[in-house]
Order: structure tokens, then C-alpha cells, then sequence
């Protein structure tokens, strides 16, 4: 398994502790939160310009990289937060997390990628049922009356989210450090967002204070960044497949941490997840699909060569 495929699992792993850290975290508003917590990712990067000066040139990138760029981490917030509004939220987190299965499908259409393998489909299929045990053993997956805009909004994020990773793959040629002006860029725009349509509410005290830094430093900072790498130079399909971890294992998480119960679900979802990572993983070994091909950055002329 190569290094970067190895950066994308901790990217998922990280992932994975977003839920605990955002409940450690209190009321902050969502739009708040990632305001905060984006302007921690993107000066996580900005802070390597230090032994590295030459970082900072990686932000003079055409319009459509950073069309990509913002698109991806703040198009995918910002419709995952009205989604939660306007439908259930394990409903519309079912439904935002197809993205697995859609980077899956749509990493069949970068340039010199092989067909689509019954492994990976059967593996990404499995995590998807992982998922949907999970969330039907917090309280039912009933579709909830005047739920739809919530539905669609969730569905959206779930092509955005896929969309830009795949399209991340095809932007080899643009380096990863860019990843810290799309989180600068996703930090002003959710502050915008805040001032529109919320209530400033400050966390209070130290925990909570240190869970927003730690949110930016993990799962809304170096995750980004491992990501794009993973995006950029790793397999695309196992690292799709086993993106279905994260919310497994950021229930054990809350588990160990006394902020969830243990349940049937649970361990049925933790079996189907195992059993797609498995099968997924023996496609990869069959011959992997690797983001190395030749490609472009989107609106940008070929050229040979994700927080």
C-alpha cells in the first residue's frame, strides 16, 4: 500500500473525531464553528511558509482551481448545515454519505483509469449498508414529511464533496499547500454566513476553547491536507471504501468517551464495514487505481504532474 493512500486513511481517522470534538466544543453556531475552525486549518498550512517561503506562491492558482478549491470545502459545509435544518439529521447523514460510494464510481472517469471492479463496487455497497445499520440503530431511518429540501441538500453535498475529490485527482499539478487559501477562503465565507442568519455564541471555558482549536488543528486542518494527497497520488476506490470508517469509528469513539451507548447496530455496521474494506482492499491488490495518471488542473491546459 503506497504512502499516500497510508496519508488518506488518517485523514478518515482524523475524520473520525469530529464528532466527539464538535459535542466537546458546546453551542457555537455551525457557520460559527467552521469559521472558526477553517481559519485554524488554513493557518496550519500557512504556518509551513515559515522554513518554507516558497509555500506562499502556491496560492497563484487560475480561477478554476480555486472555484474547486472553495467549492468543495465550503459548498460541502454550507449545504451539509442546511440539510441538518431542514430533515432529520440521521436522514440527511445517510444521505450525505454517499459520497464514499460516489467517489467510487466517478474515480472510473479520470484519465487512463480502468473499468469499474466488482470488488470495489461489492466493498463500497457493504460500507454503505454499514452505514445505513448505523443510523438505523440511533433511532429509525423513517423519511420524515417536508423533509425534501433537507434530502436534496444532502444529496448535493454528498456529489459536491465526491465531485471535488475527483476533480482534486485530476488537479495533480497543483500542490497541496493551495489547500490552506481554499480553508482561509471556506473561513471568511462561513463567517459571512454567521453574521447572516446567526447569533454569536463564544464557547466558554477551556474545554471547549480547546476542542475548537483541536477541530482546526485535526479533522477541519491536517485532514484536508492528507486528504488532497491521498486524492492526489493514492488509490482513489480502497481510500473511497474505507471513508465508511469514519462514522463507525466516531461512534466507538463517543462510546469510549461516555457520549454514546453501545448497540446491535453498531456491531452490525462495524462487520459490513470490515467485510467492504476487505473485499476492496483485494480489488486493490488485483491492481490498483491510482490518481498518478496524467492530468490537468480543471480550465488549465495538460500537464504532466489533498486538510
Amino acid at each position: 500500500m503506497s504512502l499516500p493512500t497510508l496519508l488518506g486513511f488518517c485523514a478518515i481517522l482524523l475524520w473520525s473525531q469530529l464528532a466527539l470534538l464538535t459535542a466537546l466544543s458546546g453551542a457555537v453556531p455551525p457557520f460559527q464553528l467552521a469559521a472558526m475552525t477553517f481559519a485554524v486549518g488554513g493557518l496550519v498550512g500557512c504556518a509551513s511558509w515559515i522554513v518554507r517561503p516558497q509555500g506562499v506562491r502556491t496560492l497563484r492558482q487560475p480561477w478554476p482551481v480555486w472555484l474547486l478549491g472553495i467549492g468543495g470545502l465550503f459548498g460541502y459545509h454550507a449545504l451539509y448545515f442546511v440539510a441538518l435544518r431542514l430533515a432529520p439529521p440521521a436522514e440527511a447523514g445517510l444521505i450525505s454519505y454517499l459520497w464514499p460510494l460516489l467517489i467510487v464510481l466517478l474515480s472510473a472517469r479520470l484519465p487512463g483509469a480502468p473499468g469499474l471492479r466488482t470488488g470495489h463496487l461489492g466493498g463500497a455497497a457493504l460500507g454503505l449498508a454499514g452505514v445505513a445499520a448505523l443510523f438505523a440503530g440511533r433511532g429509525g431511518l423513517d423519511v420524515a414529511a417536508g423533509a425534501m429540501p433537507g434530502d436534496l441538500a444532502a444529496l448535493a453535498a454528498a456529489f459536491v464533496w465526491a465531485g471535488y475529490s475527483v476533480l482534486s485527482a485530476r488537479a495533480g499539478a497543483v500542490p497541496t499547500d493551495a489547500v490552506a487559501g481554499f480553508c482561509l477562503a471556506t473561513a471568511a465565507l462561513s463567517l459571512a454566513c454567521h453574521r447572516a442568519v446567526e447569533t454569536t455564541l463564544w464557547p466558554d471555558g477551556a474545554v471547549q476553547w480547546g476542542a475548537i482549536v483541536a477541530l482546526g488543528l485535526g479533522p477541519v486542518g491536517a485532514a484536508f491536507y492528507l486528504w488532497d494527497i491521498g486524492m492526489k497520488r493514492g488509490d482513489l476506490r480502497l481510500l473511497g471504501v474505507a471513508a465508511y470508517a469514519a462514522p463507525i469509528l466516531s461512534t466507538l469513539t463517543l462510546v469510549a468517551a461516555g457520549h454514546a451507548r453501545p448497540s446491535a447496530g453498531l456491531g452490525l455496521a462495524c462487520l459490513l464495514i470490515v467485510l467492504g474494506a476487505v473485499v476492496a482492499v483485494r480489488a486493490s491488490r488485483a491492481g490498483p487505481v491510482s490518481a498518478g495518471a496524467p492530468g490537468a488542473s480543471p480550465g488549465a491546459p495538460s500537464r504532466s504532474r489533498r486538510s
